[in-house]
């Protein structure tokens, strides 16, 4: 499961618990991106940052665990270069699911090598967001047509709805607005100890 992760929220860890349990896998990998590319002209939190508030969230959880694989890559992360990597280091007889948004899943198609990413899995997992078609609404024949192939391994999974995003939790906080209860308290608490996301004019 990848993302920035700027912060991490209950949205993210409520869908790869509910993928994980689901599908019955072994591990939730979290990746959190170096440099995103397809965010390019946003002010990204430090990776230091990024990655403190992401393992203070899956703390208690032991089927969560992270790579730095994109964070220790110079250059911008490219998905389907990671999962090239992570299948050189794993070998072949580690079965791959990849988390993605219906939003992404509408993308995936525009992303950097979408075929080379298909390539590298073994189900690529959609899962449904707020504001997003669900699965009966969602024209397979339409996203066939873009990525030829996809359907034979795409899986869909029904999970808890948080209508939360990482966007709205920094705007959130430099409006002085409370994100208790939407990320875990361990994330919060960093938040604020560190001044990460305030408005220019209410730093100190």
């Amino acid at each position: 499961m990848g993302g920035t992760f700027d912060p991490i929220h209950y949205g993210h860890l409520v869908i790869a618990e509910e993928v994980r349990v689901t599908l019955a896998l072994a591990e939730i990998l979290f990746i959190p991106a170096g440099q995103p590319p397809h965010k390019p002209g946003r002010v990204i939190t430090p990776a230091e940052q990024r990655l403190a508030m992401l393992e203070l969230a899956i703390a208690s959880n032991p089927y969560f665990t992270i790579s730095l694989i994109e964070m220790d890559r110079p250059g911008l992360s490219y998905m389907v270069d990671t999962l090239r990597l992570l299948r050189a280091q794993m070998g072949t007889e580690v079965e791959f699911s990849f988390i993605i948004g219906w939003d992404s899943l509408e993308e995936l198609h525009t992303w950097h090598d979408p075929q080379g990413i298909l390539a590298q899995l073994d189900t690529l997992v959609a899962v449904g967001r707020p504001g997003y078609m669900d699965e009966g609404a969602y024209n397979n024949t339409q996203i066939e047509t873009r990525l030829p192939g996809i359907s034979q391994i795409l899986r869909v999974v029904e999970a808890p709805q948080f209508s939360v995003s990482s966007t709205d939790l920094r705007q959130r906080v430099a409006l002085g607005k409370p994100i208790k209860y939407q990320v875990p308290e361990a994330v919060e608490q960093y938040i604020f100890s560190h001044g990460l996301y305030v408005s220019d004019n209410k730093k100190p």
